[in-house]
C-alpha cells in the first residue's frame, strides 16, 4: 500500500507549515513560536486532549482511537541549530543566526500530518500519543520529558520516531533490530605546568609537549584497548595553549568526544583515559585533570518494535524501498532516552541529494513529507488495530 491517499492531497499544507517553522527556527528547550504553532494546528485537527509546557515547550496531544487498547507513541523534534543559514530559499530564516539545518521543520510537519489524518478517521483502538520535542540537538529534551513523566503520566507502551537523511534514496526507509546510533560522551582534560621564557625550557614544566604527547596516547586505547569488532570513536577536536612565540605558557587544555555502543566499552574508555591522563602528568611532571562529561546514551531500537515498523515501512514504501540491516552510526539522538524508558524503534527516512544535516545550505525535502506522515498514521493502524 503505498502513500495514503488523504494524506497525499494534504502535502501542500504540509510543505507550507514545514516552510514556515522553517522561517522561526528556535533553538534548545525554547521552542515558543514553534510549539504555538504547532499546539494551533493540533486544535484545528480536533485532537482530544492537548498537554503544553513539558520540558518548558514541549506537547503531548492524545487522540482517542475506537475501543479499549494501549497507547502508542509517535515523536517529532522541534529546535534547531545555531547556524547561519545559505540555502537561499525564500522561506530562509528569520532568526540571525539561527537555521533548520537539521530537519526538525521536515519531523514536525511530518508528525503534525498524520495528527490530522488520526483525527479525521480514528481507525485504530486505544489511543496515540503525539510527542513534539524539543531541546533535542541541546538541552536533552527527551530526557526531559521522560523524566517528567510522560510514558507514565500518557500510559504509552510503545513509542517510535524517525529522521530524515540526506544522500539515501528518497523515500526509503532504514534502520536495524539494535543499536542504531551511539552514546556521545565529551571529554576535558586541564594541564598545569610551569610557565618561562622559551629560550630557557630547562626551567620550564611544558604543558604543551605533555599535551601533544597526552592525544597521542589517548589515541591507542582504540587501537589496543579494543577488540577489533568493538565499535569506538575517540576524537580530540580542540587543544588550546599559549599566546606568543617566545613564551612557554603554563597551562593547556584538551577537549574531545566519545561516542560508543556499549556500556563496558564507554567504562573501558574512562578507566584508561583517566590512567594515561595521571600517567602522562607523572612523567612530564605537571599537574592535570580529567573531566568527563556523560551526554546521550545509546539510541537501540527493541528487536520486535523495529521488524514491526519495517514490515510497515514496506507497505508505504515497498519491499525493495526498505533497508533493515542499516549499519548503526556515530552519531547522537536523544530519543535513546524514550526507547530506554519504552521498546520502540528510530527509522531513516531518505531524502535524497543535497547538502548534509549541520550544514548552512541544508534544507529539508517536503516531497518526503506524506512519505513520513503516511508511515506514522499506517504505524498506528498496524500496531493497535480496531478489534
Amino acid at each position: 500500500m503505498p502513500v495514503i491517499n488523504s494524506i497525499a492531497a494534504i502535502a501542500p499544507e504540509m510543505a507550507q507549515w514545514r516552510q514556515h517553522l522553517h522561517t522561526i527556527p528556535e533553538l534548545g528547550l525554547e521552542c515558543p513560536k514553534t510549539a504555538a504553532f504547532v499546539a494551533d494546528r493540533l486544535r484545528e485537527f480536533g485532537v482530544d486532549e492537548l498537554h503544553e509546557g513539558i520540558a518548558q515547550t514541549g506537547i503531548v496531544a492524545i487522540i482517542n482511537g475506537q475501543g479499549e487498547g494501549p497507547t502508542i507513541g509517535l515523536r517529532a523534534d522541534m529546535d534547531a541549530l545555531p547556524i547561519t543559514e545559505e540555502t537561499g530559499v525564500p522561506y530562509a530564516s528569520t532568526h540571525s543566526g539561527r537555521m533548520h539545518a537539521c530537519g526538525h521543520d521536515g519531523h514536525t510537519a511530518m508528525l503534525l500530518g498524520a495528527a490530522r489524518y488520526l483525527a479525521e478517521t480514528r481507525n485504530f483502538s486505544g489511543r496515540v500519543a503525539l510527542i513534539f520535542q524539543p531541546g533535542e540537538e541541546a538541552g536533552g529534551g527527551g530526557e526531559v520529558m521522560v523524566q517528567e513523566g510522560i510514558m507514565d503520566r500518557f500510559d504509552v507502551s510503545q513509542v517510535y520516531a524517525m529522521h530524515n537523511a540526506p544522500l539515501l534514496e528518497t523515500g526509503t526507509f532504514h534502520t536495524n533490530p539494535g543499536p542504531i546510533m551511539a552514546a556521545a560522551d565529551t571529554f576535558h582534560i586541564h594541564l598545569t605546568g610551569k610557565g618561562g621564557h622559551g629560550a630557557r625550557p630547562h626551567d620550564c614544566i611544558d604543558p604543551v609537549v605533555a599535551a601533544c604527547s597526552m592525544v597521542q596516547a589517548l589515541q591507542t586505547i582504540v587501537s589496543r584497548n579494543l577488540k577489533p569488532a568493538e565499535r569506538l570513536v575517540i576524537s580530540v577536536t580542540q587543544i588550546h595553549t599559549g599566546t606568543t612565540d617566545n613564551v612557554i605558557p603554563e597551562t593547556a587544555y584538551i577537549n574531545g568526544t566519545v561516542r560508543t555502543f556499549d556500556k563496558e566499552v564507554q567504562a573501558m574508555v574512562v578507566r584508561r583515559m583517566q590512567e594515561i591522563v595521571d600517567g602522562q602528568a607523572a612523567s612530564f611532571g605537571l599537574e592535570a585533570r580529567l573531566e568527563f562529561e556523560y551526554g546521550y546514551p545509546p539510541t537501540i531500537n527493541t528487536a520486535n518494535e523495529a521488524v514491526f515498523a519495517l514490515g510497515v515501512a514496506a507497505e508505504i514504501a515497498g519491499e525493495d524501498r526498505v533497508v533493515g540491516d542499516k549499519e548503526p552510526v556515530m552519531g547522537a539522538e536523544d530519543f535513546s532516552y524514550m526507547l530506554e524508558a519504552r521498546p520502540g524503534a528510530y527509522l531513516m527516512l531518505g531524502q535524497g541529494e543535497g547538502a548534509g544535516v549541520h550544514h548552512p545550505k541544508y534544507n529539508f525535502n517536503d516531497e518526503i513529507a506524506p512519505v513520513g506522515a503516511s508511515f506514522f498514521a499506517r504505524l498506528v493502524e498496524r500496531a493497535q488495530p480496531l478489534r
